[in-house]
């Protein structure tokens, strides 16, 4: 897929959720969403959690 067609998609979700939901339901589709996504990327194996938790505590540099 795309990055255009992905943004494209995100964009439609969310403004149907903005649309249907609210404002409150438009921020819980957006984090749901950001969750998921997330999710992937640790289980395709393209996220290392110990790599990036290490950043977050000072331990390594992101570069």
């Amino acid at each position: 897929m795309s990055a255009t067609l992905a943004g494209a998609l995100t964009g439609a979700v969310l403004a149907f959720a903005a649309l249907i939901f609210g404002f409150w339901g438009f921020l819980l589709v957006a984090a749901l969403m950001l969750l998921g996504a997330l999710a992937g990327r640790v289980a395709s194996g393209r996220l290392d959690l110990r790599a990036l938790a290490a950043v977050f505590t000072g331990r390594r540099t992101s570069s």
